[in-house]
């Protein structure tokens, strides 16, 4: 059996998931989902305390932690980063990265079996995160690199102008901005989805089978834009 626990501040949602999966049963997840802005450190750990008693599971049972590693909000992510850190130190236990915008695409996959997603979130300054996937059977597969850059510049990748694509996430109430041509592709906007730690859960419990989990120092935020604080500055 395997235990784990994931967590999440990186929008205006915050949300815990534990999740148990062990031989020929179904996976069991038990999670909370909150759009709570500027409620993250008010709100993360007792989430995390409700979902550990409704599965009466301990902490130390845990066999590791993940988090929603970005991008996305800078002070979300700082909480989430920082919390699970500590949990995955504290509890010796090895510590997972689950990008947001893979998890915001696994998210409308299983909600809504969408196939060809474009994931954008909001980036402020006149810009969104965004990356594209291909789902199947729960997979989520990249088809270019997760980029910070202008709603302008947001293009489809060569060669998959024919699929039907779906936009996902806060970037998509610039599509306005965006060029004619992936306006056109979009068969279908959800500018109101955000991520949540239950789909971070489902992408990290395989990155752990697959040994992909790191001592809790080497598991640092993905920001894409580091030099935000720099510019606000200015």
């Amino acid at each position: 059996m395997t235990i784990l626990l994931a967590l999440d501040a990186s929008s205006s949602a915050c949300s815990a998931a534990l999740l148990r999966r062990q031989d020929d049963h179904p996976d069991e997840v038990i999670s909370r989902f909150e759009l709570a802005p500027r409620a993250h450190t008010r709100r993360l750990l007792p989430m995390v305390d409700e979902v550990l008693d409704e599965a009466g599971v301990a902490p130390a049972e845990l066999d590791a932690v993940a988090y929603g590693r970005g991008p996305g909000s800078f002070t979300g992510l700082r909480i989430a980063a920082g919390a699970a850190q500590g949990l995955a130190f504290g509890l010796d236990r090895p510590l997972l990265g689950v990008s947001t915008l893979q998890a915001l695409a696994l998210r409308a996959h299983r909600h809504h079996h969408y196939r060809y997603l474009v994931t954008a979130l909001d980036a402020r300054m006149g810009e969104v995160y965004a990356a594209c996937w291909r789902c199947d059977r729960g997979r989520v597969e990249p088809l270019n690199a997760e980029a910070v850059l202008p709603p302008e510049r947001l293009r489809l990748p060569e060669g998959h102008d024919d699929h039907d694509w779906v936009g996902v996430g806060s970037g998509w109430t610039l599509r306005e901005s965006m060029p004619a041509e992936t306006q056109v592709a979009m068969s279908l906007c959800l500018s109101d989805m955000d991520a949540a730690a239950e789909d971070m859960a489902l992408l990290a419990i395989e990155a752990f089978a697959a040994g992909e989990g790191r001592a809790a120092h080497e598991v640092q935020p993905v920001y894409l834009r580091d030099q935000v604080a720099w510019r606000k500055s200015q």
